[in-house]
């Protein structure tokens, strides 16, 4: 009996050292190169959330110039639908319903008509399943302000697009007027029209040479797994930025909590998260430092408290996602 406790005893031992030692070991490197959206100095990123849309309507280029007015070097967060005609515009819906004064899928929607007809993305609907159920209620920033183009402040050069309406913006229309911002995109529809999604998103990212700083996500894993098979088949270059999706964030929080993060190799570059999850929080300095370790960064959304915005900046977060982007900046200004 002595004997068998001793050899348990010792089996003990034996694992307690294997788990100190790969507790211990250098953690794998997610991407082999400077992270672009690890945090370059003591405040994390202002990643303006669709522009900032507690300030402007969502998604519109009125929105991200406002973000642009408030930190030069913000980050720009957005969503993509492809239209009918096949031009990736920038929705937070698959549908028109919740944002604009007309209805309907935007896949059912040429590109064309919403410019034609100058469809106005300045609304916030009441929906449900992003189906109009109610009237239609013009957008209201967060002081209850009815806002028009005219209310930015551009940059030197650039004209309102209408003094009134809210026109459709396209991916392009973001690549082109911010080249030098860091991009988020996430791409909202699925199956067979989230893969021509994709195909378009990679097809503009290429010819605006954008690869280095523009990260794709998607909550759907499918994206993920086309992005991966062109990458490791050589039809994208190795610069291809992805977000992690929620199968490697729950991947990652478990063995990152149990010191096994080691054996986290997925290719992601950015953990982009809540604060809290099924009621367990993320906001946390552990987290922050061991994705750090991978050359991970993690940004939280979204954050529009004063408060929850300085607790983010304790732990050492790369990034804030917000739709205030005038309170981040003060909050910034007022952190010793």
């Amino acid at each position: 009996m002595k004997a068998k406790k001793h050899r348990i005893r010792f089996i003990l031992l034996i694992l307690l050292v294997l788990y100190i030692i790969i507790a211990l070991l250098p953690r794998p490197q997610s991407i082999h190169m400077e992270n672009p959206f690890r945090a370059d100095s003591s405040m994390p990123m202002l990643v303006a959330h669709g522009g900032g849309n507690g300030e402007f309507p969502d998604n519109t280029l009125e929105a991200f110039y406002n973000a642009y007015s408030v930190d030069p070097r913000a980050m720009m967060e957005t969503d993509v639908n492809l239209t009918k005609d096949g031009v990736l515009i920038l929705s937070h819906d698959t549908t028109l319903d919740r944002k604009t004064n007309v209805t309907g899928p935007i896949c059912e929607w040429n590109y064309s008509d919403l410019i034609a007809e100058k469809v106005d993305f300045g609304y916030d609907n009441p929906t449900v399943d992003e189906t109009l159920n109610g009237e239609l209620k013009r957008y209201k920033d967060g002081n209850g302000l009815e806002k028009t183009p005219l209310d930015v402040t551009y940059p030197e050069g650039v004209l309102p697009r209408d003094e009134t309406v809210f026109l459709a913006t396209t991916l392009e229309d973001l690549l082109l007027a911010f080249p030098q911002n860091l991009i988020s995109v996430e791409i909202k529809q699925t199956g067979e029209l989230g893969q021509k999604a994709l195909q378009e998103t990679l097809r503009l990212l290429k010819e605006y040479d954008a690869f280095d700083r523009v990260v794709i996500g998607s909550f759907y894993p499918e994206i993920h797994d086309t992005l991966q098979q062109l990458q490791k088949d050589g039809q994208l270059p190795a610069e291809l930025l992805f977000s992690a999706n929620e199968s490697h964030v729950t991947k990652f929080f478990i063995l990152q909590l149990l010191k096994l993060d080691v054996f986290f190799d997925d290719k992601i570059c950015i953990l982009q998260i809540p604060t809290e999850e099924y009621g367990i929080p993320l906001d946390l300095k552990s987290l922050v430092k061991a994705a750090h370790k991978h050359n991970i960064a993690v940004q939280y959304w979204t954050i529009n408290e004063e408060e929850e915005m300085r607790h983010i900046i304790e732990i050492g977060a790369d990034g804030i996602t917000t739709d205030y982007p005038h309170l981040l900046k003060e909050v910034y200004e007022n952190t010793p």
